[in-house]
């Protein structure tokens, strides 16, 4: 990983260098015309489920990414150069944000080339992401923290491995989820479902208990007991 942060430090000299402009809203232009334009980086739309596109260092090798870690390369490429562009979560999406010195926000897409958006824009690619209408509210555009950031880039990962059942690959990423949000009760549903995958009947059973302990009115508890009562079933024959 090293030299993928190294690669990030040498995008953000060639973006000081090809702009000398003092102006940080200029400076942001810039470096978004830099990143899109003349570098490449774009939204993988062919392929968005494609793991890679979750994974800092092949978005870097290969330019192309999802909302999410295209949004972190033009943070982190922004913050060597002095400037404080945060992520947004939108529902469905991935935008960045950025305040001038004057107060003002701009909103940036850089699934789609790091465009300039307005909050109805980006009300109207949620809806049609979600397949309803959808209406943002102010919150709906707060930044997120460091933590919030990573627990979404796990959670799309484990989604794709989910749908490819990819169970060895999920249960890694569930063990992250995991060490950053330990009193998860979904995450460790979600886990027993991939023990369950794997054939480790007893952490699966294990899990689900504990899941069932502190959420056994939740709407999916009973579909949870009915896997809990099969896979108990099949543990006492082993025995």
């Amino acid at each position: 990983m090293p030299t993928y942060l190294r690669r990030l430090d040498h995008l953000a000299a060639a973006a000081r260098a090809e702009g000398g402009e003092p102006d940080p809203l200029c400076r942001l232009h810039r470096l978004r015309e830099f990143l899109f334009e003349e570098q490449g980086f774009r939204g993988n739309a062919e392929e968005y489920y494609d793991p890679r596109n979750s994974f800092l260092n092949e978005v870097l090798d290969r330019r192309l990414g999802i909302p999410i870690t295209l949004s972190l390369v033009l943070i982190e490429v922004g913050r060597r150069g002095g400037l404080t562009i945060h992520g947004i979560g939108l529902p469905a999406h991935f935008i960045v944000g950025f305040q001038t010195e004057g107060g003002c926000r701009v909103l940036l897409d850089p699934f789609n080339g790091g465009a300039v958006v307005t909050p109805e824009r980006c009300q109207a690619v949620v809806s049609r992401a979600m397949g309803r209408p959808v209406t943002l509210q102010e919150e709906h555009f707060s930044p997120i923290g460091k933590r919030q950031f990573l627990t979404r880039v796990l959670n799309n990962l484990k989604a794709i491995y989910f749908k490819q059942e990819a169970w060895d690959k999920a249960l890694q990423v569930c063990r992250r989820l995991l060490l950053l949000d330990p009193d998860n009760p979904c995450e460790v549903r979600d886990r027993g479902v991939v023990h369950a995958n794997l054939g480790d009947l007893r952490r699966a059973a294990a899990d689900w208990e504990t899941y069932l302990r502190s959420n056994a009115e939740s709407p999916d508890a009973e579909a949870v007991r009915s896997r809990l009562r099969r896979v108990r079933q099949a543990l006492a024959t082993l025995n």
